[in-house]
């Protein structure tokens, strides 16, 4: 299985649900687990299916939100790139090198290091960064690693404008309630811009945490105050 046959799953999904597809994602998900296990057990009858599929469900949950806001977010005359692709040390594109620099935090001493995010949105024009994503299955995955990387952006002049975002299907329902809440609800709450949870849940919803469909919506109202 491959991430392609994700995205097809989805777009098959949205046929359906139309602009509600998004509360599909987990069922989506468990779905793709059994055909992914097929392909797996075919070709490594006594493999740990398991580790292949956490490691799989990661890296292309990441794909399948960037496959799924990257029409809505360049409309508005942005760009989306995967976080990885800064990473590169060579053959870098010019424009791709001044997101970089505008994305790095200083650390004295010990350099300039960029944040461990997934998703980067920024404007093609003066290559200005205006938001980081990480798109994570349940927040324990990253949400407290998420948060230090906002902290660290505000420590700077030239990065404090930076919004930093969470997209989760919350599999684990840390976000669900604000009654006597997990510390990953506390965390979103506080020290991020917002979080958005494609679930078919209940969702006590609030300023920081919403469901995914008010995501772009945010966005445009962010993109017409700056």
């Amino acid at each position: 299985m491959k991430f392609e046959d994700l995205k097809d799953m989805y777009s098959a999904t949205e046929l359906i649900e139309g602009e509600e597809a998004y509360r599909a994602v987990s069922q989506l998900l468990q779905d793709a687990k059994e055909r992914h296990k097929q392909d797996f057990l075919r070709d490594k009858p006594d493999g740990d299916h398991e580790q292949s599929w956490r490691a799989f469900k990661g890296k292309n949950f990441e794909k399948l939100i960037q496959h799924i806001i990257t029409e809505s977010i360049e409309a508005l005359g942005l760009k989306v790139i995967n976080g990885n692709q800064l990473e590169r040390t060579i053959r870098l594109p010019i424009d791709l090198r001044q997101v970089k620099k505008n994305l790095l935090i200083d650390f004295g001493e010990f350099g300039c290091h960029l944040p461990d995010v997934d998703i980067i949105v920024y404007n093609p024009e003066n290559l200005r960064v205006i938001a980081l994503i990480s798109s994570k299955v349940t927040l324990r995955e990253r949400i407290a690693q998420t948060g230090y990387w906002k902290l660290k952006l505000l420590e700077q002049e030239d990065t404090e404008h930076i919004r930093v975002y969470f997209i989760t299907p919350d599999e684990d329902g840390t976000l669900t309630s604000t009654y006597l809440p997990k510390k990953g609800r506390a965390i979103v709450e506080i020290d991020l811009d917002g979080t958005y949870v494609l679930t078919e849940a209940n969702l006590e919803e609030s300023n920081k945490v919403k469901l995914f469909e008010h995501f772009i919506e945010d966005f445009k109202q962010l993109i017409e105050k700056n």
